[in-house]
C-alpha cells in the first residue's frame, strides 16, 4: 500500500510521537503531532487545557488541528490518544491516509505514563485501565495493528514494510 499520509494512533504512551519523529526522518515526511500543534495554537498544556476548559473544548480544538492537516502531504501524524475514537475524526483519518494502530499492552503503558499531571487522563490508573480497553475497539478500526511493544527502529521497519517503502 503506497501512501503519502500516515497517521499514527493507539493509546498514551504507545510511542506515537517517538515513532512520527523516527518514521519522518526515514521518509524525509514532516512528522506532526496533534497535541503539540494544541499546545502551540493554545499556548498551554494539554493538562492546562483539561483543567482549564475541560475535555470537550479539548476535543473540539483536537478537530479544528486535524482538519488544518488535511491537505498536508508526506507528513507522519501522531494522534493524541483520544483522537481516533471519536467518529467523525477516525472517518477523516481513515479516508485522508494511511492509519497504523501502535498496539503496546496495557503493563508497558502503565510503565511508561507517569502519575505527574502531564497526562489529565491518566491520574487514575484504574480509570486509566479502563479507558485503554474501551479505546481498543476503536483503535482496531485502523487499516494495520503493529505491536509497539517492540524497539522503535523495529516498529519503523515494519511500517516502512507495510507502507511499500
Amino acid at each position: 500500500m503506497k501512501a503519502d499520509k500516515l497517521y499514527l494512533v493507539g493509546f498514551m504512551g504507545a510511542g506515537k510521537t517517538t515513532v512520527a519523529h523516527a518514521m519522518g526522518r526515514r521518509l524525509g515526511w514532516r512528522p506532526e503531532d496533534v497535541d503539540s500543534r494544541i499546545e502551540a495554537r493554545e499556548h498551554r498544556t494539554v493538562a492546562a487545557i483539561f483543567a482549564q476548559e475541560g475535555e470537550p473544548y479539548f476535543r473540539r480544538v483536537e478537530r479544528e488541528v486535524l482538519y488544518e492537516l488535511l491537505p498536508e502531504r508526506h507528513i507522519v501524524v501522531a494522534a493524541g490518544g483520544g483522537t481516533f475514537v471519536d467518529p467523525e475524526n477516525r472517518a477523516l483519518m481513515l479516508s485522508d491516509g494511511v492509519v497504523a494502530w501502535l498496539d503496546v499492552p496495557l503493563g508497558s503503558v502503565l510503565d511508561r505514563i507517569p502519575v505527574d499531571g502531564r497526562r489529565p487522563l491518566a491520574a487514575d490508573r484504574a480509570q486509566m485501565e479502563e479507558l485503554y480497553h474501551h479505546r481498543r475497539a476503536a483503535y482496531a478500526a485502523a487499516h494495520v495493528r503493529i505491536d509497539a511493544g517492540r524497539p522503535v527502529e523495529e516498529v519503523v521497519e515494519r511500517l516502512l514494510d507495510w507502507i511499500g517503502y
